[in-house]
């Protein structure tokens, strides 16, 4: 049965690999971001959309609902990174990362809380650095845990509507941009975004029925890049 699913952040890389897969299996799919939306970008989008205001997310919500005839699931994939060792200017850094990867999930799971389908989802992306993090990775960790923490409060508040929420914690993603900020790595050892989207359209289905309030990690590359 085709689904109708919301996937932020839906114009970056692992937002696009997420709405290729879901579309491939049959599903309708809208985006909301905050970036505008792209020339050569294809279905329903609301682009330039604050994330972070309700006032602004609340509309965008239910407009996109509208236009896909309901809703069924919900994908967190908007979010950033900054690597950044404690140090003076530290805390504007930690309220940013806050404010991109925790906040924007928040207020986009509260906007869906009274339209979401029962039997429905949410993934939210988290990192595999919530639970190791390294030098500099304090702020961005920091906020990951959070979404971490977010997803099991909210398992638990719609497991009796048959609601599942779950997330993925992902080591490094195969992008354009991580590719060029470590030139000396071997991406063969990074999580490909078409891989990540399979497991994320996977928690969306029925067949992870049983799953909830779960971390799934995502750690295992395609092998040496070539």
């Amino acid at each position: 049965m085709a689904g109708r699913y919301i996937v932020t952040g839906g114009f970056g890389v692992l937002g696009r690999a997420v709405c290729a897969q879901l579309r491939r299996e049959g599903h309708r799919v809208g985006v909301i971001d905050m970036a505008s939306c792209p020339d050569d970008y294809e279905g329903p989008a609301e682009g330039g959309i604050d994330l972070t205001e309700a006032a602004a997310v609340g509309p965008a919500v239910a407009r996109m609902v509208m236009e896909l005839g309901g809703l069924d699931g919900l994908v967190n994939v908007a979010g950033g990174f900054v690597w950044e060792p404690l140090g003076p200017g530290s805390p504007a850094t930690f309220e940013r990362m806050y404010r991109t990867n925790l906040h924007t999930a928040a207020t986009t799971c509260e906007a869906v809380l009274d339209t979401l389908a029962p039997g429905g989802a949410i993934v939210n992306i988290g990192a595999a650095a919530a639970r190791d993090a390294g030098e500099g990775m304090g702020a961005y960790a920091a906020s990951k845990a959070g979404v971490m923490a977010l997803t099991q409060a909210l398992a638990a508040q719609l497991k009796p509507r048959g609601i599942r929420v779950n997330a993925v914690l992902p080591t490094i993603l195969d992008t354009p941009t991580n590719r060029a900020d470590m030139p000396d790595a071997d991406p063969g050892e990074w999580i490909a975004p078409d891989a990540a989207a399979k497991v994320i359209a996977w928690l969306l289905s029925p067949a992870a029925s049983c799953v909830t309030g779960e971390g799934i990690a995502l750690s295992m590359g395609q092998g040496k890049d070539d």
